[in-house]
């Protein structure tokens, strides 16, 4: 282990992998190391015993379930958007190439205590029960004038700058009612709070053109696709991706401590009596606890099932979005579901995870209107993680911390961190101009 590396990372957490990935294929030399005995950090996979163990301690699950091999209950699941940067991430290493991605079944909102489909476009506007008819034609507008809009035809832009016209003032010139502003901010253009309506209206009209576009890349009900086998294939996807380029993975490695010069700068990782040299660390917030803060933390349920989330169309796989305003909250509310169609549990058996940004200390109390969503559950399990943020100056100490995941069931946000984390290692920005349709192939099986 007595080498010198660019880069040692630490944790196999999703984001992790996905840096490591993109910095062996830039040339760097990579070692990743974790001090757990298998793949994931907190974004592991576990099947039905490793589930009762986490949760329950020494009680075994019931026989009815099924095989616990079956089941790959993803601890952070996101659902990916076809179009979005993380396939885009994906296809750049051409890690796609070791995984299966299948599309999702559904995209629903929550509105006035029922469950409707996201309406994506002129033509769902008006035919969706979400809205009155004098609503819908408003509406109608509003997705032809961002169906139409294109940076470089200034007709479609109808003489506004973009650039200088807030998401509020555009949402404005067209009327819209409040509900079907939080329906279209948090549910289509995944906005996690409103603070997007006085910023400048590019992103969150390029957001809403994201998911209409992921929409019609598989022709189905959602813009979502999700990988066979859950997310736990993909720290082991981009593991595999890493050896080709002469990256070097450990696991089991206990401590993993930062060394650190007499200048501040990390130069080196410790575990087991060994030190590995190295230029930059990149990690998450576990492994320098010192170098973070607590911002907040994510309640969560755990649920298996029998049967879909009711009025879903049957989904065996879907998101639902409770918008803030529809739950007095400060933060939306989030509904994953999948089910043995993606091969993440036993034949007939569905998962459904319900998350928010904890707002109290009681996690039965605050996830009830989600989890009455759900109808019968057959074993539920409620938990709260830490959500911590970096403190550091990388410039300063050379080292790189991600940020804890969110509640969110989307990758949006996550890949986002990815991103910018990319551009403080590298001193350059990530070329995400990938041809999309590589990724599809897999995604139709």
């Amino acid at each position: 282990m007595d080498e010198e590396y660019d880069v040692i990372v630490l944790g196999t957490g999703l984001k992790e992998c996905i840096l490591s990935g993109l910095l062996s294929v830039d040339g760097l030399k990579v070692l990743h190391m974790d001090r757990n005995d298998y793949y994931g950090g907190d974004s592991s996979s576990l099947n039905l015993t490793q589930l009762w163990k986490r949760f329950r301690g020494n009680d075994t699950p019931p026989e009815k379930l099924g095989s616990s091999r079956e089941y790959n209950v993803d601890m952070i699941p996101k659902f990916m958007m076809a179009n979005g940067k993380l396939v885009r991430v994906l296809i750049h290493t051409d890690v796609t190439k070791y995984l299966h991605f299948k599309a999702v079944d559904g995209s629903f909102v929550y509105n006035k205590g029922k469950i409707y489909k996201v309406p994506a476009s002129d033509v769902e506007a008006l035919t969706s029960s979400l809205m009155g008819l004098f609503e819908k034609r408003r509406a109608r507008k509003f997705f032809l004038y961002v169906q139409d809009y294109e940076d470089n035809d200034p007709k479609s832009h109808e003489g506004l700058d973009l650039n200088k016209v807030t998401a509020r003032e555009l949402i404005t010139k067209y009327g819209l009612e409040d509900d079907t502003i939080g329906i279209i901010g948090h549910a289509l253009a995944l906005q996690i709070d409103d603070s997007y309506l006085d910023q400048p209206a590019m992103d969150f009209v390029k957001r809403m053109k994201l998911y209409a576009e992921s929409l019609a890349r598989f022709q189905g009900n959602s813009p979502y696709i999700y990988p066979l086998y859950g997310l736990g294939e993909l720290p082991q996807a981009f593991a595999r991706l890493s050896a080709v380029y002469g990256g070097t993975y450990m696991l089991n490695k206990p401590e993993c401590k930062v060394e650190f010069g007499n200048d501040g700068k990390a130069f080196g990782v410790t575990s087991e009596g060994e030190t590995a040299k190295c230029k930059k660390v990149v990690c998450d917030p576990s492994y320098l606890p010192d170098k973070v803060q607590k911002v907040g933390k994510v309640a969560r349920a755990i649920c298996i099932m029998s049967h879909p989330i009711p009025d879903t169309n049957d989904s065996h796989s879907v998101q639902v979005i409770l918008p803030q305003k529809q739950l007095g909250r400060k933060s939306d509310m989030y509904l994953f579901c999948c089910s043995y169609a993606h091969n993440v549990a036993a034949k007939g058996k569905y998962i459904a995870f319900v998350s928010t940004e904890a707002e109290t200390d009681k996690p039965e109390v605050e996830l009830k209107p989600g989890i009455d969503l759900l109808g019968p559950v057959e074993e539920i399990f409620y938990d709260t993680y830490d959500r911590f943020v970096p403190t550091n100056k990388h410039e300063v100490d050379s080292c790189f911390i991600s940020t804890s995941y969110d509640a969110t069931s989307h990758f949006e946000s996550t890949v986002d961190d990815v991103i910018q984390l990319y551009s403080k290692i590298t001193g350059k920005a990530l070329d995400l101009s990938v041809d999309l349709s590589s990724a599809s192939a897999a995604a139709e099986e």
